[in-house]
């Protein structure tokens, strides 16, 4: 509605009428926003009077605006608010009339003053309304800013909540728990027994202490004296090379050894996890998958071979591979996936597994073979056939395939040259298929465990009784694993392909296992003895069992995730949406069952105590008696400092240490003593705690005067020098 207004008033100034010193507060919003301070505040008229004509001047000004303001005003408000404005008026005029009363002395030298401190005041008067702002009260918090300390501790906070940290803590508690008494005395025990973990603990004391004094000299160990390429008479475990760096002596090699067996379980859990999470499997799942591959029953029993426990490299390259081709066995291939690091990560970790031994890396050089060929052949097809593309994987991509191909080809060449030396110099080293008939397992064996098996041990043992070489033929995965993957085809997360494609492989890697158990290996086993290069160097094919196993804890974990997924939907459907004590409970009861199922009782026997001429004797020397047992013990020993031992043990003899065996029995007479003269062999040691039983327990007290050779007792143990 529009109310009248007389002609003579003129119009309403709207920049005057907004002014909040010149009107009345119509309501609490206006009380807020007026000053009591403001120079344009009509209280304080009398003080901005007497300034000078200038502000007299102003104040006219103001007068007749606030006259303006009032007249409109008045013709929009009530007539209590035309009241009011008129004293305002006359208070304006009453303060202009003062105003003029001044001379006009000094208004040029105040005006420019006068304009800094308006200007001023009004800066002031802008801050002081933000900051009693009535809806500051309502807005959001001001976001604080982290201080370096806060933004340090936030990206620790958000690492160690990590899926992979969490996974890989897990894994690391897991392997302690699952392996102890292990670390318990590091120094002075070995799990399963002190013969096969003596030599590989040698042996990395060796790789590390020949790295870093003399390289050249890797491959002609201090062992088997005076033969060469030594080294390479078994795997030679190189890539733990790096801790055989630190520290010196039987103390330090032990410690390291039983350090690398406790992380060789959590890396090995750690990788079966990641692949499992890179396929497509939930995380309980994946742990399934973890943990049978890692503590599966039939593992137990090769507790005491640590290149076969080192097995973690191979699900973990194929996890980064697959993550870097940006394909997972759930979604298929995603271009937009791929990432070339972690293609180069995947096949620089497939190279360090082959540098543990070509026992387990073999066969897994063969199986990256065989997806390289699918690869290409998948490659061609998508370039020139079925809808031409391209560049079908990407230019980078194919360039760290081909490169990381190449780096992983070059270290398997560069590690398999020395075993053909060996090989053409030691013909009896060589594999033949009649061995394999000694380490085939049958049938049978895949539904027995060893007796390190806590839960299964004491009940098979009947079984076991009937297999002529129990550790290399009870190949029990687990059977809550067997339940879980047979669940897994046909209730799971895969595809009915896929889970029919890892059924396969299963099938194929337990007939393989079982060797020439099956039709004689003819067709099986014998024919890639035969032909594939390097294939008959394996002599225990139960040892492909650890393939099956990581196939069937896909298909557990598959199974597993599907049964998580089902629970998430019906914790949805519940009101709240959380799921029950129940619910969670059966989610974790097969990683719970499995984990159980691999629970040992792995004996860790006491190494024996190093002789202190070990520590003061040089070499080249001979310590008798001599054989595997003893042999493995003394290689040990010379890890104080590596001086030439003949003893030495592997996984064959060689004719000389046969010789000087066979010839050292009559030791100390003219014959012995002149051919370990030919040798260069200089001292001969004999501990008195080992010659009961042996040709030695007699003759060692025997006089060596008459063959011109000394003899010296140091602690327990008899010195002969040469």
């Amino acid at each position: 509605m529009t109310t009248g207004r007389s002609d003579s008033t003129p119009p309403p100034n709207p920049e005057a009428a907004s002014t909040p010193g010149n009107r009345k507060p119509t309501n609490n919003m206006d009380k807020l926003d007026t000053d009591p301070g403001d120079a344009r505040s009509p209280k304080d008229g009398s003080t901005t009077a007497g300034t000078g004509s200038t502000a007299a001047g102003n104040a006219d000004t103001a007068t007749t605006e606030s006259t303006t303001a009032s007249a409109d005003t008045a013709s929009a408000t009530t007539s209590a608010d035309t009241a009011e404005t008129a004293t305002q008026t006359a208070k304006a005029q009453t303060a202009a009339g003062g105003t003029a009363e001044k001379g006009e002395k000094g208004q040029e030298g105040e005006k420019g003053e006068k304009d800094e401190e308006g200007q001023k005041d009004e800066e002031g008067q802008k801050d002081e309304e933000e900051k009693r702002d009535p809806f500051a009260s309502f807005g959001p918090a001001p976001t604080p800013v982290p201080t370096r300390v806060g933004r340090a501790t936030r990206a620790v906070g958000r690492f160690l909540a990590h899926e992979w940290t969490l996974a890989a803590l897990g894994s690391l508690a897991l392997a302690v728990a699952m392996t102890w008494p292990t670390l318990r005395y590091p120094r002075y025990t070995l799990p399963q027994d002190y013969w096969d973990p003596s030599l590989q603990a040698w042996q990395m004391a060796w790789s590390g202490h020949a790295l870093l004094t003399d390289p050249g000299r890797l491959l002609h160990s201090n062992a088997f004296f005076p033969e060469r390429w030594s080294f390479a008479f078994s795997d030679t475990l190189l890539g733990y090379a790096p801790a055989g760096m630190i520290g010196t002596g039987p103390e330090a090699a032990l410690l390291r050894y039983n350090i690398m067996f406790v992380l060789a379980h959590a890396l090995a859990t750690f990788g079966a996890y990641a692949l499992a999470r890179q396929l497509g499997s939930g995380r309980i799942g994946a742990a399934v998958a973890g943990v049978t591959y890692t503590y599966a029953p039939w593992l137990l029993a090769q507790a005491g071979h640590l290149h076969v426990v080192s097995n973690g490299g191979i699900p973990l390259a194929l996890a980064m591979l697959a993550r870097g081709h940006g394909w997972s066995l759930r979604h298929g291939y995603r271009p937009e996936k791929r990432r070339v690091g972690w293609v180069y990560a995947g096949w620089l970790v497939a190279a360090w597994q082959l540098s543990l031994g070509f026992g387990i890396g073999l066969p897994f050089a063969y199986v990256l073979a065989g997806i390289g060929l699918v690869a290409t052949v998948t490659w061609f097809l998508r370039r020139w056939v079925v809808r031409p593309v391209r560049r079908p994987f990407g230019r980078r991509l194919f360039t760290a395939d081909v490169v990381g191909g190449l780096i992983f080809a070059a270290v398997g060449v560069l590690l398999a040259l020395p075993y053909f030396t060996v090989a053409e110099l030691h013909p009896q080293a060589e594999r033949t298929a009649g061995d394999l008939s000694l380490f085939s397992p049958p049938a049978r064996g895949f539904l027995t465990a060893p007796a390190e098996s806590r839960i299964w041990g004491d009940l098979h043992e009947g079984a076991r009784a009937t297999l002529p070489w129990q550790p290399e033929m009870t190949l029990l995965p687990g059977y809550v694993l067997y339940a879980l993957a047979l669940g897994g085809l046909f209730f799971s997360v895969w595809r009915v392909r896929h889970r029919l494609l890892l059924l396969a492989g299963v099938v194929v890697s337990m007939v393989l296992a079982m060797g020439t158990a099956l039709f004689d290996g003819q067709y099986t086993f014998v024919p890639l003895f035969e032909h594939l290069p390097g294939w008959n160097g394996l002599r225990t094919p139960g040892r492909l069992m650890l393939w099956a196993t990581l196939l069937l804890g896909l298909l557990a974990a598959g199974a597993v995730s599907a049964f998580a997924g089902r629970v998430r939907k019906i914790s949805a459907a519940r009101i709240p949406s959380w799921p029950s004590p129940w619910l969670r409970l059966a989610t974790l009861l097969p990683l719970l069952l499995v984990t159980v199922e691999g629970l040992n009782r792995t004996p860790h026997p006491v190494v024996p105590v190093q002789p202190a001429a070990m520590r003061t004797v040089d070499g080249p020397l001979l310590v008798l008696p001599s054989d595997q047992g003893h042999d493995q013990a003394v290689m040990l020993w010379s890890t104080t400092h590596f001086q030439d031992i003949v003893n030495g043990g592997s996984g064959f003899t060689p004719a000389l240490l046969e010789e000087v065996r066979r010839v050292t029995v009559t030791f100390p007479d003219q014959a012995s003593v002149d051919y370990l003269r030919t040798l260069g062999v200089r001292n001969v040691l004999i501990p008195r705690d080992q010659v009961a039983g042996t040709p030695w327990e007699f003759s060692i007290d025997e006089p060596g005067d008459l063959l011109g050779i000394t003899r010296e007792e140091i602690g327990d143990v008899v010195v002969y020098r040469l």
